[in-house]
C-alpha cells in the first residue's frame, strides 16, 4: 500500500517495496481498499528485500514494526534510513468487516504518514 501510495503522490519518483518475507501474492484486501481511494495496485507484486540490498537508494524506509528489526543491512548507497511503523493488516485476525476495517485503518495512516513525509523531505 505505501508503494502504491508514494506513487500516486508523484509518478517521477522510483518506489521500490519489498518485505523481509514477502507473501506469495499482494492481498486482495489491499487492493480493494486502495481501489477505494482510486489507487490501483493489481500490478505490484511481493518482493524479497533481498533483491535490493546492493542498489543504491536516496531513502530505505521500513514500515513495518518487524521490519525494522529484521531489515538486512544494505550495502548500496544510503542516504537517509527511516522508520514509519504500522500493524501488518495482514497479520490482524477478526471476521470479515473487522479486518477490511484493520486494512482501511491502517491505509488510512500510510496516506497520511507518506503525506507528511513528501511534503518534508521530497517536495523541498
Amino acid at each position: 500500500m505505501a508503494e502504491g501510495f508514494l506513487k500516486s503522490l508523484d509518478i517521477t519518483l522510483d518506489v521500490f517495496s519489498a518485505g523481509t518475507v514477502p507473501a506469495t501474492k499482494i492481498s486482495s484486501k489491499a487492493v480493494k481498499v486502495m481501489n477505494e481511494v482510486r489507487i490501483d495496485i493489481t500490478n505490484q507484486y511481493p518482493k524479497s528485500v533481498d533483491q535490493f540490498i546492493n542498489d543504491d537508494f536516496d531513502y530505505v524506509i521500513t514500515v513495518c514494526d518487524n521490519a525494522k528489526e529484521t531489515c538486512p543491512v544494505f550495502t548500496g548507497k544510503v542516504k537517509h534510513r527511516l522508520h514509519i511503523g504500522f500493524e501488518d493488516p495482514y497479520t490482524f485476525t477478526g471476521n470479515e468487516e473487522e479486518t477490511m476495517n484493520k486494512y482501511r485503518e491502517v491505509r488510512d495512516f500510510i496516506m497520511e504518514e507518506f503525506k507528511e513525509f513528501y511534503k518534508h523531505y521530497i517536495k523541498v
